[in-house]
């Protein structure tokens, strides 16, 4: 299920429940944990399973970890062995004064280790530590990154499609071409170069296989445009492809679509994909056409499976 539509307690609102959880004074390996909190908070099996876009790591899991390094570094818990924790004094002196909620900021402002660790986390360039500490401390550095990965690739889809705005239409034949071929479609560039742009044919541009094999072609109409595809377009090649008896057809441009374009191709029985010019962007970063890769950053995190497993 999409991310955007699955809700998971973020890491302050697991604080006290987590705390809470420990109150009995035994000791728990992570994935003990995961599976107890996840239950009283009556989760449901798609928040239990969601996964990061890019690491895959659980999210669920992930965020108590986090949870567990701001106790440690607030000694509310403590290690007992390898994965496996439990409450100390102090956290049950903080669970005895029944605290509505705990906040990264409230540990900040009443345990002086948690304190001194999150200064040295976010001092800025001049020393000094940033305004709002707590707030930009609750995202995690994965998270950031995330949202930095993402601002980085929306940036670059714009400045890539204004790129392609740009070249000559031949080129944006070539880009079609390489984009394909990369996507596994044509065969060999040489073969797909020899039918992409050479048709003309009633609203097709070109015919290119499906497969390296040819057990099946795609027809394709490519319109490099400023303005918007209009609705009499697409059904003509919507009609050129049912004139051809062809059942896959795709329409590529650098503009957009109307949404009565894509109402229209959802009822016809030609399968019609309409790639707009933000689409056309995405594929060609998603397989490295017209861009490069200009740094890599593996992310490592904690295997808690590990530490189970050997659990003594």
């Amino acid at each position: 299920m999409p991310t955007s539509i699955v809700s998971v307690p973020d890491i302050q609102s697991l604080m006290l429940p987590f705390l809470t959880l420990l109150g009995d004074g035994k000791e728990r390996f992570h994935k003990d944990i995961v599976v107890e909190l996840a239950d009283r908070l009556n989760l449901t099996d798609d928040q239990r399973n969601l996964r990061r876009e890019k690491s895959r790591a659980n999210v669920f899991s992930q965020n108590l970890g986090y949870v567990k390094m701001y106790f440690h570094k607030a000694n509310l818990i403590m290690k007992t062995k390898e994965g496996c924790c439990r409450i100390t004094e102090t956290g049950h002196a903080l669970l005895r004064k029944k605290p509505d909620s705990l906040s990264i900021r409230f540990l900040r402002d009443n345990y002086p280790s948690l304190a001194q660790w999150l200064r040295s986390r976010t001092k800025g360039e001049d020393g000094n530590e940033n305004e709002g500490t707590p707030e930009l401390v609750a995202k995690q550095p994965e998270e950031l990154l995330e949202e930095a990965y993402s601002t980085l690739c929306t940036d670059l889809a714009q400045e890539l499609l204004d790129q392609v705005k740009a070249a000559h239409w031949r080129f944006f034949e070539q880009i079609v071409v390489d984009l394909l071929t990369k996507m596994g479609y044509g065969g060999s560039r040489q073969d797909a170069a020899k039918v992409v742009g050479k048709s003309g044919d009633n609203g097709i541009d070109g015919v290119i296989n499906e497969d390296k094999l040819g057990l099946d072609v795609v027809y394709i109409q490519a319109k490099k445009y400023t303005d918007a595809i209009t609705i009499s377009q697409v059904r003509d090649f919507a009609g050129a492809l049912l004139a051809k008896k062809a059942r896959k057809g795709v329409f590529i441009t650098t503009s957009s679509f109307p949404k009565s374009a894509v109402e229209f191709v959802a009822q016809i029985e030609p399968k019609v994909i309409l790639i707009d010019g933000q689409r056309l962007a995405q594929l060609m970063i998603e397989n490295n056409v017209g861009v490069t890769v200009k740094d890599t950053y593996e992310i490592k995190r904690i295997d808690y499976d590990y530490f189970d497993e050997n659990e003594l």
